[in-house]
Parts: structure tokens; sequence; C-alpha cells
């Protein structure tokens, strides 16, 4: 995850069952390389129901070169053996879950509209840092609202990359790109319709 140019983080919806698999390859091959990561984000299984879940969308990132990260479980990602983890702030810390996947674990953090927030994972070794929401989320409550100058900031003072997220779509995305984000997360923009026209509307403005 550190090519240059903005790229597209996928989320992934709370049911992965089904064709989801189908549409997450059609997704990433819609971005012709501008997939650079899939989060798997599942609420409420057991550890065996979301790896057997995981598996075949992995496997899917693997053939594509994307990073497969997984939402909130330290133990879940180092399971799955993947290629890193996602921590909200009440998920666990940056040290842990070096500890226990490694120096080669891609390690995020959310980090909400704080800089404070963001300097300390920053500080603790976190591989990227996420700001949000943006604008109003249909897949997640929204209790912090960040503005591009936040990601300004960031981008100007420090190396680690940052995403940007929440209610992000190819007609709101473009401040952001603007700003400095290194990685637009999205979620329902891609999954609630067409995900590989979705995927492709946001082309032309991170390639812009």
């Amino acid at each position: 995850m550190s090519e240059s140019g903005c790229q597209l983080y996928l989320i992934s919806p709370l049911d992965v069952g089904g064709d989801f698999p189908q549409r997450l390859a059609r997704a990433i091959d819609a971005g012709d390389g501008l997939v650079a990561a899939f989060q798997f984000r599942v609420k409420g299984l057991d550890q065996h129901e979301s790896a057997r879940l995981a598996a075949p969308l992995q496997a899917i990132c693997a053939e594509r070169d994307v990073a497969f990260i997984v939402n909130d479980s330290i133990a879940l990602a180092k399971r799955l053996k993947a290629d890193g983890v996602h921590l909200g702030q009440d998920d666990g810390d940056v040290k842990e879950a070096r500890e226990e996947l490694g120096r080669e674990a891609q390690i995020g953090v959310t980090c909400h509209a704080s800089r404070h927030l963001a300097m300390e994972a920053g500080e603790a070794g976190a591989d990227y840092v996420a700001f949000g929401a943006f604008f109003p989320s249909g897949t997640k409550q929204t209790e912090h609202h960040a503005e591009p100058d936040l990601l300004e900031f960031w981008a100007g003072l420090f190396e680690i990359p940052c995403v940007a997220i929440g209610g992000i779509t190819p007609e709101n995305c473009a401040p952001l790109v603007a700003a400095g984000a290194d990685f637009l997360a999205v979620s329902g923009a891609v999954w609630n319709g067409d995900e590989a026209a979705a995927v492709r509307a946001f082309t032309p403005v991170l390639k812009a």
C-alpha cells in the first residue's frame, strides 16, 4: 500500500456470503490497479465462521496483489495470516498487533478527526492512519466529522499514508484527493450498486 497517487481501499459490506467473492473480483479488476487494499469487516460471527467466509476473498486479493486487511481482530488476522489489521480506538494497540503479526504486517488505526490520535498512532508504529467521516455514511454511524484540511496537514508533515473514510463517492471525492489522501476507503458507494461501474467512476478523479 505504498504506490504514489491516490488509490482505493475497499471495505466489505457486512454480508460477504453468496456471490460476494465474484463481486469483489469484478470490483478489483475494474480498477485496473487502482484498488490497493480490501478490508474484511464482519460483525457478530465466531472466528471459525469468519475464517470460512474470508478464505475465498483472501485468495482473490492474493491473486491480484491487493492487501487483505482484517477489521478489528488481531487474533483473526493472525489466524488468517492476513496482510494486516485495521484497529479502531478500542480494538487493541499497535504494539500488540506488531508483536502478534510481525514486522511485515500493515497496521492501520482509526483516528477520527484527531491530529493527536494520528500522531500517537504514528509514533506507535502504525503503517497508515484513517481519518473521517468526511461525509455522512450509510454504512456506519458517524460520530466524528473531518475536513479536508486535516488531510493537508497530515500529508504536509508526515510520511505515513493517510486514508479518508466516510460516505465517499465518485462525485464528492475530488477535494479529498486534492488535499493529499493516499487512499479513499469506500464501501456503500461500490457495493450498493454495480461494483464494476462504481470503481470505474472513481478512476478519472484518481488518475487526474
